[in-house]
């Protein structure tokens, strides 16, 4: 019996070299293809980025329509290459304020001359019907409903009893 061990040894160490080597430049490949599409984040302190509204619970509406990314937000500080902490303001007050790379994206502001129809409209001030003698002092918010033309507004007015 160890006459046979002894073959089997010697037959099947240049098989493990091979095996070694083509799990070696598997290894090199598989990094390769890695690193072509994973590339360090290069955010700097002070850069405007988008945060992801995944894991947001306290964004008001169906989570099928609410925005991916929310923001326009600057880096406050750098923990590391993979966590920033963010300068949040309005509805985001209430979440901790460092985030990790993989859930912010940096923000781009989009070009005028490519995009010359992508500027908000200013907001209407809507005309009031006859007799309606009310002052508006804000238009909060606006809509337009099923692809019609007219918007309708929501309108905070001067309240008359407090002006007397």
């Amino acid at each position: 019996m160890v006459g046979d061990f002894r073959a089997l040894k010697a037959y099947t160490i240049p098989e493990r070299y091979h095996a070694n080597r083509c799990m070696q430049d598997s290894f090199k490949y598989a990094k390769e293809r890695w690193d072509k599409s994973h590339k360090p984040p290069s955010f700097k302190i002070g850069d405007l980025v988008l945060v992801s509204t995944l894991n947001f619970n306290n964004i008001k509406g169906p989570k099928k329509l609410k925005d991916s990314f929310s923001g326009q937000l600057m880096i406050k500080e750098l923990h590391g290459p993979n966590s920033v902490q963010l300068e949040l303001t309005g509805e985001l007050m209430n979440k901790h304020p460092t985030f990790p790379v993989s859930l912010i994206k940096t923000y781009s502001s989009s070009n005028k001359e490519l995009f010359p129809l992508r500027n908000k409209p200013p907001l209407e001030i809507p005309r009031l019907g006859e007799g309606e003698e009310k002052k508006i002092v804000k238009v909060l918010k606006q809509r337009r409903t099923r692809n019609k033309k007219e918007r309708e507004y929501l309108v905070r007015y001067r309240n008359p009893a407090q002006e007397d």
